[in-house]
């Protein structure tokens, strides 16, 4: 394992992960990753992705007492159809007091109720990433994403009210081209590199360094093939999010659609022109007859009103003042690494 704080501190800032495994922040915490799958179901349209999604969580609720995380969106709703009666969903909601923020309860209250589940709120609080950030983090051996928190508080409540096997809908947008903002034109490498980065290393740190491998494996005759970084390097981060979140509370993971792969070349016309995650839009409609496809959002994490008051990091690491003008997501990146940073100077 090399040891380089400035390529670990970067590389995090720009993609929420250390992109080349072989690298550590510190001999004091070791880096845990994500392994990719060896094998998947090919999928070659909607009823063959409806097979694989149904079958999983068949198997999936037969050997385990499983829960579902329900969100408002169309790719849980979809999972939530093939569970038992009477199982349990639990949706987050975060809360910020006196401000009204995106709320998904009241649609996936919808979902639960028309597949008969026993809908449940979780209450996510700036006060649990607080809590909750530190222990993640040691687990993890590196900073956090923030969806880890909220997934780490309802798989403890999970747990208590006696689930072993928690199961989510991640995984969907990146197999099947729900990222329509990535995949809406070609990319030269430059151009994705600064689409893509979260923050830019040199905008909050005074030793970085610009880390493009993982944009840069992706070349095809100096554009890039972004449904091949969806399914492979962005998918690895954003499945060891889950797993971190997962493991930490002692709970069991199952992502069906992380367990497919789309057989077919993805149809970029089709996103292109309005139509993104089609094979799953054809699935929702034909299982959900009647009901809209609501808008992509992403899991609810105002980190806009949480941080709106933070002046930014201390430490000696970051320039001052590089928060100004950032938005809360990027904030947070900032604020979790600091506090990253705290928590090694303390082991």
């Amino acid at each position: 394992m090399i040891i380089d704080k400035k390529y670990c501190s970067s590389s995090y800032l720009m993609y929420r992960t250390i992109a080349n495994h072989s690298y550590s922040f510190s001999e004091k915490l070791m880096p845990s990753f994500y392994q990719m799958p060896k094998e998947f179901d090919m999928i070659h349209d909607s009823l063959e992705l409806e097979k694989s999604l149904k079958k999983s969580i068949e198997e999936t609720c037969k050997a385990h007492k499983a829960a579902i995380a329900l969100s408002g969106g169309i790719d849980s709703a979809i999972l939530a159809k093939f569970m038992p009666k009477g199982s349990v969903a639990y949706t987050f909601k975060c809360v910020v007091p006196g401000i009204d923020v995106l709320d998904e309860t009241p649609i996936a209250a919808a979902y639960a109720a028309e597949c008969g589940l026993d809908h449940k709120v979780v209450e996510v609080y700036w006060e649990d990433f607080e809590k909750y950030s530190t222990e993640l983090m040691k687990h993890k051996g590196t900073p956090i994403h923030s969806i880890e928190v909220q997934i780490y508080k309802a798989s403890l409540i999970a747990k208590k009210e006696g689930h072993d096997m928690f199961i989510f809908g991640e995984s969907s947008d990146l197999n099947y081209g729900g990222l329509s903002g990535l995949l809406s034109r070609d990319w030269t490498i430059g151009e994705f590199v600064d689409r893509y980065a979260y923050v830019k290393p040199y905008y909050a740190l005074k030793d970085s360094v610009i880390v493009t491998q993982p944009i840069t494996d992706c070349n095809k005759d100096g554009f890039v093939d972004v449904h091949k970084f969806d399914t492979g390097f962005f998918f690895v981060e954003a499945m060891g999010s889950y797993t971190n979140a997962c493991s930490t509370a002692e709970i069991g993971l199952s992502t069906p659609y992380a367990k497919t792969r789309l057989a077919t070349p993805l149809d970029l016309k089709r996103i292109r022109s309005g139509e993104n995650k089609y094979l799953v839009r054809e699935l929702f409609q034909r299982l959900y007859p009647g009901f809209p496809i609501p808008p992509k959002t992403p899991m609810p994490r105002p980190m806009d009103e949480w941080l709106a008051n933070w002046e930014g990091p201390v430490r000696s690491e970051f320039w001052e003042h590089c928060t100004n003008g950032l938005s809360g997501d990027q904030k947070w990146l900032i604020w979790c690494l600091e506090h990253f940073f705290n928590v090694l100077d303390e082991i």
